[in-house]
């Protein structure tokens, strides 16, 4: 059956909107009806070649829909099913897995180099991070998918797979913030404004965003934030000048940039915790020297898809949504088409545009 998708033919290149033909569910495996998907720039990093991907491929990690069919063993969900799509399912077995460390497990992108469906004049193609939700409709691993959680609608739910995952997690397993303690977030896009929003569930005593863009004050402070800093080469000045001089407790940088992860360094006060979210490239080099290293006693954190358990995680961020902590709907600032993904990876590459919701 033929069904419309945003397919990368080659890195570097430019998505195409065009017609694929997926195939019926095998065993193990469950076909989705899109209803929503995330515009991550996680996806942006694998079209233009800073993470690696088997192409020609369908992008798009962060979705949700309706289970449309099931292969043969498939028992945990059913047709009419909501469900939210996992990009890195874990396997239980590897070294990390056995650890109790599932974001980080060996073998959660190894769905990434099937083929799993065809263009419609017979090329293969691939699941981008597994799930390929930048299509109507996609076939995936069982592993793949878990059942939204009540109350949810399907649209929101679609952010719960990675931007708030990954931003929620870095606060409360990487950076483990608490109660009083003062925060900054450098990068106010769909992970940011996740990581601000769950601060203010630590009990932050001072949220501080940060951003090169003056227009994403408004969203930053809707989500928690206490205070606004423009990005400058005077940020850590200013941000030590809100806290006492002394700096930040933890700082979460979610943009993947050299500048602004050693920014989030000297923003923490002596003894402070950097966690960083974002992705950045090999050219992205970061320098310390070693006696600030020892001066200053800080942490310098690494981390993945929030040091998260989607499983355990995905009950625990419904709660928050059901209780009003957490409002979904504030990490979206465009909602488009599918024709419209083009468009919002332009505004991504020009510094532009907030965080975009594909609706199907």
């Amino acid at each position: 059956m033929a069904v419309r998708a945003a397919v990368l033919p080659a890195v570097g290149s430019p998505l195409e909107i065009t017609g694929i033909d997926l195939p019926d569910p095998g065993p193990g495996q469950i076909r989705v009806r899109l209803a929503a998907a995330g515009v991550c720039h996680s996806d942006l990093s694998l079209s233009n070649g800073t993470m690696r991907v088997p192409v020609p491929a369908v992008l798009g990690h962060e979705g949700a829909g309706t289970v449309v069919a099931v292969g043969e063993g498939v028992t945990h969900v059913a047709p009419g099913d909501g469900v939210v799509l996992n990009w890195a399912p874990s396997c239980g077995a590897c070294h990390a897995c056995s650890l109790g460390e599932v974001w980080l497990c060996a073998n959660a992108l190894g769905g990434a180099a099937d083929v799993y469906a065809r263009t419609t004049e017979g090329t293969d193609l691939h699941p981008g991070l597994n799930v390929a939700a930048f299509a109507e409709e996609t076939v995936v691993s069982a592993a793949c998918v878990l059942p939204v959680p009540d109350g949810i609608p399907l649209t929101d739910a679609a952010l719960l797979g990675c931007a708030v995952l990954t931003g929620y997690g870095a606060v409360h397993h990487s950076a483990r913030v608490r109660q009083g303690e003062t925060v900054a977030v450098f990068g106010v896009g769909g992970v940011g404004l996740a990581a601000l929003q769950a601060a203010r569930i630590a009990g932050a005593s001072k949220i501080v965003a940060v951003d090169v863009s003056a227009e994403k004050e408004e969203l930053a402070r809707a989500a928690g934030a206490t205070d606004y800093v423009l990005a400058s080469e005077n940020t850590a000045r200013e941000i030590r000048a809100l806290t006492g001089k002394q700096g930040v407790d933890v700082a979460v940088e979610c943009a993947g940039r050299a500048v602004s992860i050693r920014t989030a360094w000297d923003s923490t006060r002596r003894g402070g915790r950097t966690t960083v979210v974002g992705i950045g490239g090999k050219d992205q080099q970061v320098t310390f020297n070693a006696l600030e290293i020892f001066h200053w006693g800080r942490t310098l954190t690494g981390c993945v898809y929030g040091n998260s358990d989607p499983a355990v995680d995905l009950p625990v961020l419904a709660e928050h949504v059901r209780a009003g902590r957490l409002d979904l709907s504030a990490l979206v600032t465009d909602r488009i088409s599918l024709d419209g993904i083009p468009a919002a990876f332009q505004n991504m590459l020009a510094g532009k545009g907030g965080r975009a919701l594909v609706v199907f």
